[in-house]
């Protein structure tokens, strides 16, 4: 498995602990995100994500900001791209499991980082149910 993962200066502790977790499970990253903790633009490290994801080159991305909802936006511009916000591990199963959802967004100010990186295995280990719910993914992406 290969994981895109990009984050601004709110998320830098978060990737590199997500980056830890993901290495012990021998799953490649591709880090797009930055380094420091110098304020940036987090669409630089969103678009990114979201262009691999898009095109297959990752299997899945995850993005970090400090509300989460800038980097779901930005990620949301793709169209190949259900990037699901969530705060919760039980929201993280439901957009895996109902949405489809291709990328995890990550509110860096609003979850712990052992929350955070709880709800990146959830991301990893639920599948997308199809059936009623393929029908509905299928409307979302504009004609």
């Amino acid at each position: 498995m290969k994981i895109a993962i990009g984050n601004d200066h709110a998320g830098t502790d978060y990737k590199n602990a997500i980056i830890e977790y993901l290495q012990t499970k021998k799953i490649e990253v591709v880090n797009y995100g930055t380094n420091a903790e110098d304020s940036v633009d987090y669409p630089d490290f969103v678009h990114p994500v979201a262009s691999d994801v898009e095109s297959k080159k990752v299997d899945l991305g995850i993005i970090i900001c400090g509300s989460g909802n800038g980097a779901a936006m930005t990620a949301n511009k793709h169209q190949e791209v259900r990037a699901a916000l969530c705060w919760t591990k039980e929201l993280v199963e439901l957009a895996r499991e109902h949405n489809d959802a291709n990328i995890l967004s990550i509110p860096a100010r609003y979850t712990s980082l052992p929350q955070a990186v709880e709800m990146v295995k959830t991301f990893l280990d639920t599948s997308f149910e199809g059936g009623r719910h393929q029908r509905r993914v299928d409307k979302i992406a504009c004609q």
